[in-house]
């Protein structure tokens, strides 16, 4: 099977920009906690031709695919199977013992999980309720909506798809499963489609929050990312760097949350003088969350929603 590579990774350029000056050195080491198709290693092996990448994915066809396409860069790439919250785990895999100069986390789905209509992602294309970003795990979004309760269902419709409507879709959800159960994505964005008030029909399209919600539920993404972050930062050595890129607001208000605690002082307050153990570890190097450019978004839609953020470590903590 022959395999394209025509997506441009999102920001990829503001990106390199962003996690060069901790990528210059000989032998340095990034992590790509999302590997997908490869798109933004790729680019990094390209632009620094010392650089290692450890690419991280829990989905075994995206690392095989990852690997042909990064075949030409030899030993400087090196995959791992599992979830980007086993970082730790797969940077000791490695067996050097080292910190990481660069951790790269571009969150979300994933072009192969979009554009394969029997992955079950898009909202476009008829297919079975999976969802799974690894096939081996044991949850589909079949199975989150035949058991979860109506109150289960409007809170992750409005928790995690910043739904209006979200209390509306469920109830449509439940009664609909009270006579047939769901089978495929069409079944549910008609259920979707026939809820939506005639008024709002016209304001983009009624599924796109419900997929995203279930999507990131049957993934556990909001968990793995809270998971992730503290050991991401805890890994990266002095002058290394943490660039973060959310698709939802969830998302990106978890990472702003985190970030702001190890950029900010730790000082008491009324100190005359901030000690140098109270300083911060790390200092901001993105000005709030950065969106891609108006270019961007025209050229790619799925850049519309990003918020990256990013850090640099200024100190290393004594223990």
């Amino acid at each position: 099977m022959t395999t394209t590579y025509e997506h441009i990774p999102v920001m990829r350029d503001r990106v390199i920009e962003l996690l060069a000056p901790a990528l210059e050195a000989d032998d340095a080491l990034l992590v790509d906690g999302t590997l997908g198709l490869g798109g933004h290693t790729e680019a990094f092996l390209e632009a620094f031709p010392s650089l290692r990448v450890l690419g991280i994915d829990r989905d075994r066809e995206a690392i095989d695919q990852a690997s042909a396409r990064l075949e030409r860069f030899g030993n400087r790439f090196v995959s791992f199977h599992g979830r980007y919250d086993q970082l730790g785990e797969a940077v000791d895999s490695l067996g050097d013992g080292r910190d990481v100069q660069g951790v790269l986390l571009d969150l979300g789905v994933s072009s192969l999980h979009l554009d394969k209509a029997e992955r079950g992602f898009s909202y476009v294309q008829d297919a079975p309720l999976d969802m799974r970003m690894n096939s081996e795990d044991e949850t589909t979004a079949h199975e989150i909506l035949a058991t979860y309760s109506l109150d289960q269902l409007a809170d992750l419709f409005r928790n995690l798809g910043d739904e209006k409507l979200a209390g509306r879709y469920a109830r449509a959800i439940v009664s609909h499963r009270e006579t047939q159960p769901f089978g495929t994505t069409g079944e549910l964005v008609e259920v979707l489609q026939e809820a939506t008030p005639y008024a709002l029909k016209d304001r983009g399209h009624p599924a796109k929050r419900v997929f995203q919600a279930l999507r990131m539920e049957v993934n556990n993404e909001l968990g793995s990312l809270e998971a992730v972050l503290p050991v991401a930062l805890q890994r990266i050595a002095l002058g290394g760097r943490l660039v973060v890129m959310s698709y939802h607001s969830g998302e990106d208000r978890l990472v702003k949350k985190v970030l702001r605690t190890h950029t900010s002082s730790s000082a008491p307050l009324g100190l005359p003088e901030e000690l140098p153990e109270h300083r911060s570890e790390f200092r901001d190097i993105t000005r709030g969350a950065e969106m891609a450019t108006p270019e961007e978004r025209d050229a790619n839609p799925r850049s519309a929603s990003v918020r990256t953020r990013g850090v640099e470590r200024t100190r290393k903590a004594t223990r």
